[in-house]
């Protein structure tokens, strides 16, 4: 007697795994949505049962049912760089943390550039491609607000790393700059920088940049330095921009003893203006960054930076894109950065 149904393997389902975990199936599909309003317990258990029955999630029929594609776009902005990557290295860094908080979050990552094309909605959420966007770097602030302004006019799931300003379009994580600005100030000042230049753009077309800037300044003035608005040089976040930057400031021929660039690149291409001026780092300029990416820990000397929190960074981001496409509040956030000494500014005070 053919019996072909009987033979075939039994296939395991949500209504298997609830079974199992001793919880309802609704549960069991809330769990593996991600959601929150579950407990850690009953979590554990559902997870438990997933593994033991070795269940993989129909991602296109969980997709026609929830109308979700369980994928986030990542978006990057295109960065002038020394190699072809166009990827500034402090976004590597994020884009690492955010890879691993997605797969957390049970999500696929799409990474991509940012194309500002007129219906970014379109080209992702509106299209099933991804449920929602990180977005991370971008160019001149003032620009790129209308482009913000115009998700939010979209009711599209968004989230960026960037400044986080009063009355700005969506929700945005980021540095407290201002903080990192004054950690920066603190330390050049009690090593005795009594003439520090600020390297990079400090308006408001790059609020990161200014905050840095307002948190160095206001850190020299409880010390009792005034800094010097002609030792303030615009640069863009490369090391070549902070090659020239330092040469503009050379040229200036005003006396400094100390940098601090708003960035690690634009630092690195300080660094090298000023070994081929002859001026010895730190003995002649100390010189202080800000990001923390990998390579400054290798630079000659070891780059002195602001280092912020990318981990927490990629988690945050996840976490709050996740809630918003639950329906669920979310509030912007500054992560506190943290002063990495290294041998760039050497902790002695100058003779």
């Amino acid at each position: 007697m053919n019996l072909p149904d009987q033979r075939k393997k039994h296939r395991i389902t949500s209504l298997d795994i609830a079974d199992r975990a001793g919880v309802s199936q609704a549960t069991v599909s809330r769990v593996l949505s991600g959601s929150t309003l579950v407990s850690p317990e009953t979590r554990r258990r559902v997870e438990e049962a997933v593994r033991d029955l070795n269940y993989k999630v129909d991602r296109h029929a969980s997709s026609l049912r929830t109308q979700r594609a369980s994928t986030l776009a990542l978006l990057l902005f295109e960065d002038p760089t020394a190699d072809d990557s166009g990827i500034n290295p402090f976004f590597l860094a994020i884009l690492g943390s955010v890879t691993r908080a997605a797969a957390r979050h049970g999500q696929d990552l799409l990474v991509s550039f940012q194309q500002f094309s007129d219906d970014w909605h379109a080209d992702y959420e509106d299209s099933m491609k991804a449920d929602g966007l990180i977005l991370l770097g971008y160019g001149d602030y003032v620009t790129h607000r209308a482009k913000l302004e115009l998700l939010v006019a979209q009711d599209t799931h968004f989230v960026r790393w960037g400044a986080v300003l009063p009355d700005q379009p969506g929700i945005t994580l980021g540095c407290d700059n201002v903080a990192g600005g004054r950690l920066a100030g603190e330390h050049l000042a009690a090593i005795g920088r009594c003439h520090v230049a600020f390297i990079g753009d400090a308006s408001e077309h790059a609020p990161e940049f200014q905050a840095r800037h307002t948190g160095f300044v206001e850190a020299m003035a409880e010390a009792g330095v005034e800094v010097d608005p002609a030792l303030q040089v615009d640069a863009e976040s490369t090391e070549e921009s902070g090659y020239a930057a330092a040469q503009v400031l050379l040229a200036r021929g005003l006396p400094f003893d100390g940098i601090f660039a708003a960035c690690d690149t634009i630092a690195l291409g300080a660094m090298r203006a000023l070994r081929e001026h002859g001026l010895r780092v730190p003995d002649d300029v100390a010189v202080v960054g800000f990001d923390g990416i990998p390579i400054a820990a290798y630079a000659t000397p070891p780059l002195t930076t602001v280092a912020q929190n990318t981990a927490a960074a990629g988690e945050r981001l996840v976490g709050a894109l996740m809630a918003q496409i639950r329906g669920q509040p979310v509030e912007q956030v500054m992560l506190a950065p943290s002063l990495i000494v290294r041998d760039s500014s050497h902790p002695q005070a100058k003779a």
